[in-house]
């Protein structure tokens, strides 16, 4: 088993048939295969987030790191047969040894998605630091299942605005979300990173909030449904449509 890089047009197909997500992160810079005995089995995409050096910034405030210290794991998907192994962490494993090899990067960084039932059990396995939680929200459409993330919602936040005689909402109001059948959940999203080389275990250690973190299960994960203007109650994870694609809009 091995990882090599890929081109997009070869990647992008994989995620596209096994990643639960189809939308591509757009700061997308590498796209890697893991291949075995000669057959595709998974695609990795590194890269960053929509604010990548705020991101690095805030978890390191005393170091002026930047960009280019850093990877974001995009997305990482396998085919059915690896996704019911325990070959997560033997593939990561793989990963951090070819992103020692073949570039300069100090910290691989990584996301778990909460409101997707994922806590980072993975991560967790393959030794990665815990370094603390953040709130999330997306929509979901009540009759077709699907989840719209708030950067997918453009169109619907101009139909919000003028729907409510105003002339701009950045994000859609209860009573619009109510005439539309739509749910807004809040939830967790469970950050996750790995140094790299010794000064970056050294940067790491400097910042003792981040040493010995409890690792998240599944019993922190949150479900929120806002229920009226600024309240939410709690429920059962959504049973999100990952084939539907009515408002979220995706440039391969």
């Amino acid at each position: 088993m091995v990882i090599t890089e890929l081109k997009k047009d070869d990647a992008v197909p994989f995620i596209h048939k096994y990643h639960y997500s189809k939308i591509l992160p757009r700061l997308t810079k590498k796209y890697l295969g893991v291949v075995d005995n000669g057959e595709l089995i998974g695609v990795i995409t590194l890269g960053w987030g929509t604010q990548p050096l705020q991101t690095i910034r805030k978890i390191f405030s005393n170091h002026e790191l930047t960009s280019d210290d850093y990877f974001e794991i995009g997305k990482m998907c396998f085919t059915p047969e690896i996704n019911q192994s325990n070959y997560g962490s033997r593939i990561i494993s793989l990963l951090v040894k070819w992103l020692k090899k073949e570039t300069d990067i100090m910290f691989l960084y990584t996301l778990a998605d909460g409101i997707m039932g994922k806590c980072g059990y993975v991560y967790q396995a393959s030794n990665f630091h815990y370094i603390g939680n953040f709130s999330t929200s997306v929509y979901y459409d009540r009759k077709s299942g699907e989840k719209i993330h708030p950067r997918s919602a453009k169109q619907l936040c101009i139909e919000n605005a003028q729907w409510e005689g105003k002339k701009k909402v950045f994000w859609l109001t209860h009573d619009f979300c109510e005439h539309k059948g739509i749910d807004k959940i809040n939830g967790l999203m469970f950050r996750y990173i790995y140094p790299l080389n010794k000064t970056a275990k050294k940067i790491l250690k400097s910042y003792p909030e981040y040493m010995n973190n409890k690792n998240p299960k599944d019993a922190d994960l949150v479900f929120q449904k806002r229920i009226s203007r600024g309240k939410f109650e709690e429920i059962e994870k959504p049973d999100f449509n990952m084939d539907i694609f009515t408002h979220n809009f995706q440039k391969w």
